[in-house]
């Protein structure tokens, strides 16, 4: 069963305050998006690494992939207007791939959609998506809320039971062929994330349990947090 991960980072930075990309930000002498390919690799050689990134933030990438020495093989997709759009192309051009090499479609290949600001992602929780999904075909990993929630309507707010409800991580992991089928449809406003874009082709979504310290980093306040975790090695 072969495995990939499509990692997307089309972020501009911009609820960071500066012009850097905040998957380009440093830390520990490396970008947060190197660190990120890099938990991967080490969880599986062997997975196949697709990094669907912004057309004009690619220079800057293999230039920082080249004085740091990027050792995660890795490919390079355009990404699009929108991240259902770059998670489209990153499928699009692994199915060409595919077949380019005479791969069948017909397999129950897996595939990881993982945003690029969550380095923090530990092995364990790769592996328990991994696994599920070989079975269940879509699985996400979620933690409990911790905050008190409210919901907000016409008539003002009104509490609810935050026992019903879950945090979304990545990465959500699929049977290839069904969330290549599931990006055949047209674009929805209502898509937030790759399950939920499953979700609307009629198929369940599976969960396991995530991990707190698996943020995604995009506010300075994030990255006052994940100086304090420091990375795994």
């Amino acid at each position: 069963m072969d495995r990939y991960v499509l990692i997307v980072a089309g972020g501009k930075g911009l609820r960071m305050g500066g012009d850097l990309p905040k998957q380009f930000i440093p830390m520990q002498g490396k970008p947060l998006l190197m660190h990120t390919l890099e938990v991967f690799h080490r969880w599986d050689a062997s997975a196949r690494i697709i990094l669907v990134l912004p057309e004009d933030h690619q220079p800057y990438w293999k230039m920082l992939c080249e004085e740091i020495g990027c050792k995660v093989p890795h490919a390079i997709v355009k990404g699009g207007t929108t991240r259902f759009f770059s998670v489209k192309n990153g499928l699009d051009w692994l199915l060409a791939e595919r077949h380019r090499e005479g791969m069948e479609d017909s397999d129950l290949s897996l595939v990881a959609v993982h945003d690029g600001v969550r380095p923090f992602v530990s092995p364990e929780v790769i592996g328990a998506c991994f696994e599920k999904a070989a079975t269940a075909g879509a699985v996400i990993p979620v933690v409990p809320m911790i905050d008190s929630l409210r919901e907000v309507d016409a008539n003002g707010s009104h509490p609810v039971d935050r026992s019903r409800y879950m945090a979304v991580q990545t990465p959500q992991v699929f049977h290839l062929a069904l969330l290549t089928k599931a990006y055949e449809q047209p674009y929805s406003s209502l898509f937030t994330d790759d399950a939920s874009v499953v979700e609307a082709m009629g198929h369940a979504i599976d969960t396991v349990p995530g991990d707190r310290e698996n943020i995604k980093i995009t506010t300075p306040f994030d990255l006052l947090i994940a100086e304090a975790i420091g990375f795994r090695t």
